[in-house]
């Protein structure tokens, strides 16, 4: 009998294979774009199923993953993870007919019971292929008399049961139970190409995240501003670079020197403005990356009002600098919300580390908290500083990760 895992039952395959149901989840409500939508959604799979043996097949608002032996806990790991579907479960698959059905069934079953799951279920039946002679309510009766026949101490239960028996009828009949829940939201790339400027703090990375879970592909771009920023800050945004790769896939991170910006913007702006001007700065440069790339929008982990520059008139500012759009996912949340994601993927605690980046150590005492759109601009024109963006881009470091999940 395959041994239980974590939420569900294993499903074998051909030669020790362990087979995954995967749910594709949204984009089944796309109309004649689903085909490109379903050929990014496989070829993401196949990206972060790299290094396991595998084959995948599409059919039917389905696909099949055949995971090779021994390798069966690493794909689940990975799916876990995998942005884009709804969810997947190890089925076990079996012919049209009654008898095999109710051995698959009985299998599951057997299992639930053995790992303490409790005597107390339900059948829940799919009838994909509407042309399979019993409805499902007429198949749940039928499996659920045969199991009590086998089983006396299971108990039917419509509410809140112990475990559920689904049951999907297609071209062949995929048993299983516990379903474990997928991150959802479209396949990372069908929505383009975005900039985001990591900073290496709490914010985003949460919102490159967000924004790859709308089909959005990130290549990050980072701001170091040696030797007022040691190493370890630069650390800090490689590492939370490879640990959205490990969700998202392959991503660039491009590391922008921006000491001799920072120091100009000090040398020639009032105090009070350095802030805002270096963050338009960085906007600046982020279009002209994404120029380069072939990127469709900006992306950035501000939240109104949560600092001085993230004010409503500081960010129209700051957003004026870039003629793409600009993402900000996070503008309406709350800290608490932002940190509970920064926990679940993994950044938070590298992005606490207390290692001070470019916008914190020239900060001002008394930042501009509501600039005059007009005059911050003329402001922004005198420092002259156009030929220092584009040397600044032009010397960025670029560090690839590969997006294994290691």
């Amino acid at each position: 009998m395959d041994a239980p895992f974590p939420g569900g039952v294993c499903g074998g395959g051909e030669s020790g294979e362990t087979l995954f149901l995967i749910k594709p989840g949204e984009l089944m409500l796309k109309g004649d774009n689903r085909p490109v939508f379903m050929r990014a959604l496989r070829r993401n799979l196949r990206a972060m199923l790299a290094g396991i043996p595998h084959r995948l097949e599409d059919r039917h608002c389905r696909i099949y993953l055949h995971a090779g032996p021994g390798h069966a806990e690493e794909a689940a790991r990975r799916l876990r993870r995998f942005i884009g579907i709804s969810g997947f479960a190890r089925p076990v698959a079996c012919s049209r007919d009654l008898d095999a059905m109710e051995e698959a069934a009985s299998r599951i079953a057997r299992a639930c019971l053995a790992s303490g799951k409790g005597p107390a279920y339900k059948i829940h039946v799919h009838r994909a292929d509407k042309t399979y002679p019993l409805d499902s309510y007429a198949i749940a009766c039928e499996i659920g008399s045969r199991l009590g026949r086998r089983f006396p101490e299971l108990k039917a239960r419509m509410k809140d049961p112990a475990w559920v028996l689904h049951m999907e009828i297609r071209e062949q009949v995929f048993s299983y139970a516990f379903a474990e829940e997928g991150e959802r939201g479209l396949p990372v790339g069908v929505a383009g190409k975005g900039i985001l400027l990591l900073s290496g703090g709490i914010d985003s990375p949460v919102a490159g995240y967000l924004m790859a879970k709308r089909g959005l592909r990130p290549t990050c771009v980072y701001f170091h501003s040696h030797p007022y920023t040691g190493p370890q800050a630069r650390k800090k945004a490689e590492t939370l670079a490879g640990i959205l790769a490990g969700r998202i896939g392959r991503l660039d991170l491009h590391i922008v020197p921006f000491t001799d910006i920072q120091v100009k913007i000090r040398e020639r702006a009032p105090s009070a403005e350095t802030t805002l001007h270096s963050r338009a700065c960085m906007m600046r440069i982020a279009s002209l990356l994404a120029q380069r790339k072939k990127a469709n929008s900006l992306v950035t982990g501000e939240s109104l009002a949560q600092v001085a520059s993230q004010t409503a008139e500081s960010l129209r500012y700051t957003g004026s600098h870039s003629s793409l759009p600009v993402f900000r996912p996070l503008i309406g949340m709350a800290k608490e919300e932002i940190i509970a994601i920064a926990r679940k993927i993994g950044t938070f605690e590298t992005s606490i580390l207390p290692y001070e980046d470019c916008c914190s150590v020239f900060s001002p005492r008394h930042p501009l908290i509501k600039p005059k759109f007009d005059a911050i601009r003329a402001s922004f024109e005198r420092l002259d500083i156009e030929e220092d963006l584009l040397r600044a881009l032009k010397a960025a470091e670029v560090l690839g990760f590969s997006g294994e999940t290691g």
